[in-house]
């Protein structure tokens, strides 16, 4: 009876966590870049990782991107996991977005750092829009930089504490349906996003950034993706 108890436990443990892995596709292979297409300059696999790296004897002048390569995303959920094995750095993951060539694009982006300010706040990249929604924040957009709504509801240092620092895996969720953006790391909730200007994009492309600045290397794992339509 004892074995049948343990057995049953584990079971209903592991079920959801299949369950909410349905309909997931993973698109990063732990092995190599097949499927995705960065600058060799910069990116590589390491430790089973997707590794961005810049040093000071190899930097870039502006922000790089490496792609994916399976199509454009529309309404998705996607999820992944991130680290930063430098104490400074920037990165983010696009989405819906555009590739301007030359491994740079534009659009919207879920960022992420080393630092303590910009995880989890949606910002356009390249868009002229800046900051789209902040950390802590609700945000509905209208044409440009205009704000028709913005509703607080956490605290953005106290979003912080729920982001591990260097060296640690963090998990980030980015999930877009019609017109509604949700970013997520470590399950918090971190910004929402509702886009109701004319430069709203239903959908384009995934990348990942390695930001200019600093020497940085931010390394990506268990990346996948669900088509909600």
């Amino acid at each position: 009876m004892k074995n049948i108890i343990i057995i049953f436990l584990a079971t209903t443990l592991v079920l959801p966590a299949l369950a909410a892995e349905k309909g997931f596709k993973s698109i990063f292979d732990g092995k190599t870049l097949k499927g995705w297409n960065g600058n060799p300059k910069f990116w590589s696999v390491k430790d089973g990782a997707i590794t961005g790296q810049t040093t000071k004897e190899n930097p870039t002048k502006g922000n790089t991107f490496i792609i994916w390569k399976g199509g454009k995303v529309s309404d998705f959920v996607l999820i992944f996991e991130y680290r930063f094995l430098s104490d400074k750095g920037n990165s983010g993951c696009q989405y819906r977005s555009e590739n301007l060539g030359n491994h740079v694009v534009k659009g919207y982006q879920g960022d992420f750092e080393a630092g303590t300010r910009y995880s989890g706040i949606n910002y356009g990249e390249k868009t002229g829009r800046g900051i789209l929604s902040d950390r802590g924040k609700k945000t509905v957009l209208g044409d440009g930089k205009t704000r028709k709504k913005v509703e607080t509801f956490g605290d953005s240092k106290e979003l912080q504490k729920k982001i591990k620092g260097k060296g640690e895996w963090n998990t980030m969720n980015i999930t877009a349906k019609g017109n509604h953006m949700i970013h997520k790391i470590n399950d918090v909730v971190m910004s929402e996003t509702i886009d109701e200007g004319k430069e709203a994009v239903a959908e384009g492309i995934l990348a990942l950034q390695l930001h200019q600045g600093p020497p940085m290397t931010v390394q990506f794992r268990n990346i996948r993706v669900k088509h909600l339509k």
